[in-house]
């Protein structure tokens, strides 16, 4: 709700539709949402016919959607009131962005390092071991040394970000055949970069988010959890799918 409301404060709201999805809920989360937004106007509260993952909500949402741009955005994103407005006119400005994301901010004040460098495989293995001590440096090259400066970066997290509907469209959305959970976001990012758009991030807009994460931990504890053992599974299929593939942003 808070998500919402924070959208519909939004200084072009009245050139926006607010479309609020349901990922086939095992509770009785639809209805509490019908109940609360069925009435609130822009809002569109649809659900998906089951739950196929994270891409597959937000595809099966833009189906309804009818803009010109796309706000990716997940119920933990808050924007400022003219953060989209912000976000368009920077697109507006410069064609040749394809995905455009805002820093996000912790409650504490940090900024979460949502702008990084397309990994290798030992990249994200360091980053949850210990070995991150020894190899400082190459943790800092992924992840852009936590403090990215605006500008163009290999992608950005799916959490919240702005994209023109037509590259959606022609992109096919989120890779949902390879994708349930987590690296959807970094594939579709490599395909804009294929498809000549570019992917910027901007510090000119910032967001808040939380801090904890479902992907966060180490590498035993992923390995311990459904959702764990789903990021690997994502990042296997990630590194499958782009097998001796070029960085396709050069």
């Amino acid at each position: 709700m808070r998500c919402v409301h924070a959208l519909r404060q939004q200084t072009i709201i009245d050139d926006c539709e607010v479309i609020v999805i349901d990922n086939h809920s095992d509770d009785d989360s639809i209805g509490i949402l019908r109940h609360q937004l069925g009435q609130i106007m822009p809002v569109r509260v649809v659900e998906t016919p089951r739950n196929a993952g994270f891409g597959f909500g937000y595809n099966f949402g833009a189906r309804f959607a009818q803009g010109v741009y796309l706000l990716i955005n997940n119920p933990a994103k808050i924007l400022p009131p003219d953060g989209i407005e912000q976000l368009v006119q920077h697109m507006e400005q410069d064609t040749s962005v394809g995905i455009l994301a805002p820093a996000l901010i912790h409650p504490d004040g940090t900024v979460r390092s949502s702008a990084r460098a397309f990994p290798r495989p030992l990249d994200l293995v360091l980053k949850r071991t210990c070995l991150q001590y020894f190899f400082p440096r190459r943790v800092r090259q992924y992840e852009l040394g936590g403090q990215c400066p605006s500008g163009e970066v290999d992608w950005v997290v799916g959490g919240c970000f702005l994209i023109r509907s037509s590259l959606f469209k022609e992109l096919e959305g989120f890779d949902t055949g390879n994708f349930f959970l987590f690296f959807e976001d970094m594939d579709l990012c490599r395909r804009c970069w294929q498809a000549g758009k570019r992917v910027v991030y901007t510090r000119s807009v910032t967001g808040s988010d939380r801090k904890r994460r479902l992907s966060e931990g180490g590498l035993l504890a992923l390995m311990c959890t459904n959702i764990g053992r789903a990021h690997i599974r994502s990042a296997w299929k990630y590194f499958w799918k782009w097998k001796k593939m070029p960085n396709p942003r050069f």
